[in-house]
């Protein structure tokens, strides 16, 4: 029976509890410890029930409770003490005002397909999801004013559980977006606010709501109403569900839509990040707009776009990167085309490396870097993949001047670091330790920790995830019909006081889930050969549901388990989300990784229990490759890569085998003092917390996002639109006269001073003639490319050395000198290159046009 009028229902609060509405429908309460504190208190119970979802907890809890707690003087003065500190932290002045006080207005816009905030709202699947979230609470600490934009789902992605042979099963339970921290967003009437997105013979209507991340609004798109037909209500179903045709309607509806819903709100946004592929469609949308509205040519248009877009890739392989078939993306999105005037080719060509490819897919990869002026990867070695991958897209550039940067990914920390860890920071270092930058003399104040309550702090932390684990385990097996002899021995898995190895993260196959299992007889040894150095596994994280090879990875886990009788010492923990990771990365000893080297982007978790304090297992690659894994943890392998992966794995088991056999159990277990502290361990924790958290950081991260790509976007922004957009216009005219000249330069004659024998910091004068065709010197930037050569004959460890213009000889051929040196011995070599040059270039490589000497 259908209703023929619906309402919304808000939870009665007495007068006096009105703060706790305010604090619940502020995601601040995730990393403010008063808050969450003062919910948990209110109804322990049902704090855990509900996911930790205060708004649930508002709108469920008895009015007897509520009437109790308005005579609780103590639950009174924690709410206002809470309340206060909430409105302090909107209020504050911070980093951000302290950068940008005498600019012009700005704002930031960060698309990402799933956003990972807080337990009690499943619309993530994995550390994409996560990262972005910390992204914006960290944005939300620095007083960024950015906006987050994302889709709804009303299943998120899935609810994980196990049969009884150890495969995975899926659920999608349905979110109440109504019992969720969300605000609905209405126009001044009161009605929904709508936008329409077009869609191949139809529009698609999608609503807005918000969520609230400190002073950061996340808003996201809710497709699943009407006037939507059935189908196009499930746009916003599940997160990575669907076929091929359900993954461009969601791209559509987050790129397009999203950039409509910010103009809807009435956001003036001057720089747009695209957090991976997913949202490219929105450079389309933007170019759109300049030419219908704004009366902009195609040319001017994409240039306005393109200097104000920041793109960050997270995909170390081509594997992991959307591609759309050329007919799909002419069917649903080839209006463009004609509105842009390109031919339908050209139009594809802006989703291909090779624009001569006419069969070839469409990428979002490559149209965000098409479509950007800063684009990064998410870890040093991550970078330096992203610029091999993408290398083509920079004809004749240099590999690794190719313009991908790298920016580290980070953690928040105020979310991931447990809350009696967190009072211990607090105490002894200060209460800024979750944002101070790595040179602050703060980090040094950690050896005033005495080693005692750090360690039993831990202690407490291993038993808390203890308990929880085994009452997880309870309910899981309860729900599934598990005999009472099974429920019995969930109720005793691990034990508090072993040696405890986290392993927790999506279950892609190249993450290896299962290297430690590589030797079944040693690594049985290893947990059990010593009842006085036991080692036990907690094992957690999903497959993708279309992702048979991950789903026999968590298989012959939960076989290896049961065919060894190893119950007690390695658990599956099954439905990991958020609140696990947190108990995880808090209550383990050792944080375990194992990916297949260079496939691994980041990594967040291992930073997650190294800011806990514990030391990192790990293959050098990700985060961990640039961390200090020495003094913080252990390396797996010393970074090789290998051509055959059954000989890597053989290497690297083998390592990771020797590695526990010989230092962690060791050290974990002999070396311990008249009382059972493990001093050298607790030395290892503190310089994992010392060295790891301050840098591993969101708060260093979003730093330098913005630094390097928000400020100089923003700023582009605004220099190109003033005065009717003539910057842009003046660009793109230049840009069209150095497309059709540029191939016309010549570079005539090179004259070295030097014989072919020289000594280290010996003066080399070189001399240029270049013929610039109908270019001029403002055109253009003249370089020597000096640096060794390698075993191939080619330009290594290259320095770009820019030469003086000293004007034209009688021929009309601009003449350029420089002096070099060679502070290094051996075969040395050089080369010259010419590249644009104009004042409203973000970089050289803009253009993609380069000329060399021959």
């Amino acid at each position: 029976m259908q209703p023929i009028r619906t309402f919304n229902v808000s939870p009665s609060l007495p007068q006096r509890l009105e703060p706790l509405r305010q604090l619940a429908y502020n995601l601040h309460f995730d990393w403010n410890v008063e808050s969450k504190d003062l919910f948990r208190r209110l109804d322990p119970d049902l704090w855990e029930s509900s996911r930790h979802n205060p708004v649930l907890m508002l709108g469920t809890i008895s009015q007897g409770r509520l009437l109790e707690v308005v005579e609780d003087e103590g639950f009174l003065a924690q709410m206002d003490r809470a309340a206060r500190q909430l409105e302090d932290y909107l209020q504050e002045r911070t980093w951000y005002h302290k950068q940008r006080s005498q600019n012009p207005k700005e704002c930031y816009a960060y698309f990402s397909a799933e956003f990972g905030l807080v337990d009690c709202l499943p619309v993530y699947s994995g550390g994409l999801g996560v990262l972005a979230g910390d992204h914006l609470k960290s944005a939300s600490d620095l007083g960024l004013p950015l906006v987050g934009v994302g889709l709804l789902y009303q299943q998120g992605y899935f609810a994980q559980y196990l049969n009884a042979d150890g495969w995975q099963q899926e659920r999608y339970p349905i979110n109440d977006f109504y019992n969720m921290p969300l605000h609905l967003e209405r126009n001044p009437d009161g009605s929904e606010l709508r936008i329409a997105v077009d869609y191949p013979g139809r529009k698609v209507y999608a609503r807005v709501w918000r969520v609230q991340v400190g002073t950061v609004p996340l808003y996201m798109l809710d497709t699943n109403i009407e006037p939507n037909k059935a189908y196009d209500h499930d746009i916003t179903d599940q997160l990575y569900g669907g076929d091929i045709d359900m993954r461009i309607h969601q791209e559509i509806m987050l790129g397009i839509g999203g950039v409509q819903m910010l103009k809807a709100l009435g956001y003036k946004v001057t720089a747009y990040h695209m957090n991976e592929g997913h949202a490219a469609f929105s450079a389309l949308e933007r170019i759109r707009i300049l030419i219908q509205e704004e009366g902009l040519s195609y040319a001017q248009a994409r240039q306005v776009v393109s200097s104000s877009n920041i793109f960050t890739t997270h995909t170390p392989v081509p594997a992991g990167i959307d591609l759309f078939a050329p007919d799909k993306i002419l069917y649903y999105l080839g209006y463009y085309a004609d509105i842009f005037g390109l031919p339908k080719e050209q139009f594809l060509g802006l989703g291909r490396e090779n624009t001569g490819d006419l069969s070839g897919p469409f990428s979002m990869a490559v149209l965000a870097l098409k479509m950007a002026t800063f684009s990064n990867g998410v870890a040093q070695l991550h970078g330096v993949v992203s610029r091999q991958m993408f290398q083509g897209l920079w004809k004749k550039v240099p590999v690794e001047e190719v313009p991908i940067a790298a920016i580290t990914n980070g953690v928040h920390a105020r979310s991931c670091v447990a809350k009696s860890t967190q009072e211990l920071y607090d105490r002894y270092l200060g209460p800024n330790w979750s944002s101070a930058p790595p040179d602050s003399p703060m980090w040094e104040r950690m050896d005033s920790i005495p080693d005692e309550e750090l360690w039993r702090n831990h202690e407490r932390c291993r038993l808390d995830m203890i308990l929880y684990v085994r009452d997880h385990l309870v309910k899981h097996l309860r729900d599934r019909g598990a005999s009472a002899s099974d429920i019995a021995q969930a109720q005793e898995v691990l034990d508090p006081n072993v040696l405890t190895i986290g392993f927790a993260r999506r279950f892609a196959t190249y993450k290896r889930a299962t290297l430690w299992m590589r030797d079944l007889e040693r690594i049985k040894r290893i947990l059990l050969g010593n009842k006085h150095r036991k080692v036990q596994f907690v094992i957690a994280g999903k497959a993708h549901p279309k992702d048979i090879p991950g789903k026999e990875l968590i298989r012959d886990i939960n076989h290896f388990i049961r065919e060894n009788h190893l119950e007690k010492q390695v658990v599956f923990v099954p439905n990991y989300d958020i609140h696990i990771a947190r108990l995880m990365v808090a209550g383990c000893d050792i944080w375990l990784n194992t990916p297949r080297r260079p496939r691994e982007a980041s990594g967040t978790s291992g930073m997650k229990a190294a800011m806990n304090g514990l030391p990192n297992l790990s293959v050098l690659d990700g985060w961990w490759d640039e961390a200090d894994y020495v003094r913080t943890g252990w390396a797996i392998g010393h970074g090789e890569n290998y051509e055959d992966p059954n000989y890597q794995d053989e290497i690297e088991a083998n390592a990771l085998y020797e590695l526990l056999e010989k230092e962690v159990v060791p050290l974990f277990y002999d070396h311990r003092d008249g009382d059972g502290l493990p001093r050298p361990w607790v030395a290892k924790m503190k310089d994992a917390i010392r060295l790891n958290c301050p840098f591993f950081n969101t708060a260093r991260m979003v730093r330098e996002y913005a630094q390097r790509a928000y400020f100089p976007a923003s700023d582009r922004y605004h220099t190109l639109t003033v005065d009717n957009y003539a910057p842009a216009k003046e660009l793109a005219a230049w840009k069209a006269k150095l497309g059709q000249h540029w191939f016309n330069i010549k570079i005539k004659d090179i004259d070295v001073s030097a014989a072919s024998e020289i000594e280290v910091n010996q003066t080399v004068a070189v001399k240029a003639k270049v013929d610039l065709a109908t270019l001029t010197n403002d055109d253009v930037r003249v370089e020597l490319y000096q640096g060794s050569i390698d075993a191939n004959g080619d330009i290594v460890n290259a320095v770009p050395v820019e030469m003086d213009y000293q004007g034209e000889d009688n021929q009309g051929l601009s003449i350029y000198t420089v002096d070099i040196t060679y502070t290094t011995s051996g075969l040395q070599g050089l080369s010259l290159r010419v590249l644009p040059q104009n004042q409203y270039l973000a970089t050289p490589y803009e253009p993609r046009l380069i000329a060399w000497a021959e």
